[in-house]
Order: C-alpha cells, then sequence, then structure tokens
C-alpha cells in the first residue's frame, strides 16, 4: 500500500486533491443602451403627462409652477379655485374677445395667427404671440414659464392632450382659475376680489373688460380701464351677440 503526503484527506484521491481551485465566474456588467433608456423616457413621459392631464379633467388644480416661482420672489399667494359656473360669462366673452377669437372652433391651435405672427416678427424687433387659450392653459398648468424651444414643444403636446380629453368648458374653467391676475393673485375669483372687493360671479361686462386687459402684464398693469379695455368691451359684445362663445358660457 503506497504512502499519502501528510496532509492527505481520507477518502479523496490524490488527482482531487491536488486540483486547482475553481475560479470565480466573472461578472456580466449590463451594456447601456442609450437608445432603450431614452424610449423608457419618452414612455415615462407619455404615461405621466396622459395621466396628470386625466386627473385635472376633474380635480383642481391646487398649485402651478408659476405660483411657487412668484411665492418664493416675494408676491405671496392668493389662489381661489371656483367652478365655472361661478364665473360670469362677461369675463368668458372678455377672454375670448382679448386673447383667443377663434377659441369655440380650433382644435387648440390658431393657424392663421401662427402664420400672421412668424411674418410680423420676421420684420419687427418686438415680437407677436399667437397662443391659444388652449397653449396658455397648457402652459400655466404643466409647464414652466420662461420661453425655450424644448418648453414650446412640450405646450403642443399637452395642449393636444387637452383638447382632446378635456371639453372646452373644462379647458376655459381651468384657464380662469390659474391664470396671474396681479401681484400673487391667481384666477377670476382672487383677481375679482382684488381689483372690486367682490365675486367672479358678478362682474360687470366692463369690470371683466378691465380684467383681460391686463392678463399681457398682470404685475405692472392695472384693472382701471383704459382704451385697451374699452377696445375689448366693445369685441366682447361681439363675441356675445355672434355666440363665439357659446362652447363656454353657461
Amino acid at each position: 500500500m503506497s504512502e499519502q503526503p501528510e496532509d492527505a484527506i481520507p477518502g479523496l484521491s490524490e488527482e482531487v486533491m491536488y486540483d486547482a481551485a475553481p475560479q470565480p465566474k466573472p461578472v456580466m456588467r449590463k451594456k447601456f443602451r442609450p437608445f432603450r433608456f431614452l424610449g423608457l423616457c419618452v414612455l415615462g413621459f407619455f404615461v405621466f403627462s396622459t395621466l396628470s392631464v386625466a386627473i385635472h379633467r376633474f380635480a383642481p388644480v391646487p398649485v402651478t409652477i408659476l405660483m411657487v416661482e412668484r411665492l418664493a420672489q416675494g408676491n405671496g399667494l392668493d389662489h381661489r379655485w371656483v367652478p365655472a359656473s361661478q364665473i360670469s360669462d362677461n369675463l368668458k366673452a372678455a377672454v375670448i374677445a382679448s386673447e383667443d377669437a377663434k377659441f369655440c372652433t380650433h382644435d387648440g391651435f390658431d393657424y392663421d395667427a401662427i402664420r400672421k405672427a412668424e411674418a410680423y416678427n420676421a420684420t419687427h424687433k418686438k415680437k407677436r404671440g399667437a397662443s391659444t387659450i388652449s397653449q396658455q392653459t397648457a402652459k400655466n398648468v404643466f409647464l414652466w414659464p420662461s420661453r425655450s424651444w424644448v418648453r414650446k414643444g412640450f405646450e403642443v403636446w399637452y395642449t393636444f392632450l387637452i383638447e382632446h380629453m378635456w371639453s372646452k368648458d373644462r379647458i376655459m374653467e381651468v384657464y380662469l382659475n390659474s391664470i396671474e391676475m396681479g401681484p400673487g393673485v391667481y384666477g377670476a375669483e382672487a383677481g375679482s376680489q382684488y381689483w372690486f372687493g367682490h365675486s367672479a360671479k358678478t362682474l360687470s361686462p366692463a369690470e371683466a373688460a378691465k380684467l383681460a386687459a391686463i392678463l399681457p402684464k398682470p404685475l405692472s398693469w392695472k384693472a382701471r380701464g383704459g382704451k385697451r379695455s374699452g377696445r375689448i368691451q366693445s369685441r366682447a359684445r361681439v363675441v356675445d351677440r355672434q355666440g363665439l362663445d357659446v362652447c363656454a358660457a353657461d
């Protein structure tokens, strides 16, 4: 019987005892796939944006990015959500007259106004916008206020969503509850109380025109009347007479 080494383990052959130790399997790192990552980001945004628009088809908008930004700047925050039935039809006619005469008939975009704005901006330093009430609602509720092509792209998408998922009456309701109407003042109810001391339900045609007149520059313009509000009031009468506000009026 042959002698075994001193470190031999009974029951194991010499070949087994002195085989090399098994090497650990190399860890396989997953390769980064940029197109797959981009696709997941696009899918995530699609799901998030669709769900957020679906929720606000029924739920009030409690706060917007602009409200938070203005609050950080020290402007305060007065935002009082009221249903569309508690907002005067005079104000609905006034904002249609001043901001978007084709609100009830377009699909979210006024293509004639866009073409005219492009032609005007090509020859003038002071730029003219062509945003509809639907576009302004998309921007005010879901996006940030600064101007950029990226934000404009998102604005187009959100406008498409709200035009297809909300009624025109709902778009007007959200718009009138979210727009800035003074330093730290947001929505028709807060604006009416701030400037005239009474509810948005009882706004007169003249008061409604004064509120609509300050929308382009709500931090610096005052709802005190003037030529602009007079023109808006005249146009609002045309809007009412021709039924251009039929999709939003109660």
